[in-house]
């Protein structure tokens, strides 16, 4: 059982494909997307949340990993699987 994954995107963000793309080589088989270009109160929302306002925005579980960055720098720290698996 893997940690469920919700990722704040837009349609058109090469940084939420490469997020995905990324995930899913770690075996993640369901990411939700909530997509905040169709959504301006999903936007809003995610910006309180997290205190950003760029997209990706990945919560793995409860815990805020941030944008694609911060996700593949867990990956090379080896910290990514873990998180995953919790």
């Amino acid at each position: 059982m893997s940690a469920a994954v919700v990722m704040y995107c837009t349609a058109v963000c090469p940084y939420c494909v490469m997020a995905e793309r990324l995930l899913t080589s770690k075996g993640v088989a369901q990411i939700e997307k909530v997509r905040v270009d169709l959504d301006p109160q999903q936007r809003e929302l995610m910006m309180q949340k997290t205190g950003r306002r760029t997209v990706p925005q990945i919560y793995i579980g409860d815990t805020h990993v941030g944008g694609f960055d911060d996700l593949s720098a867990l990956d090379r720290a080896g910290k990514l699987d873990p998180l995953l698996q919790a």
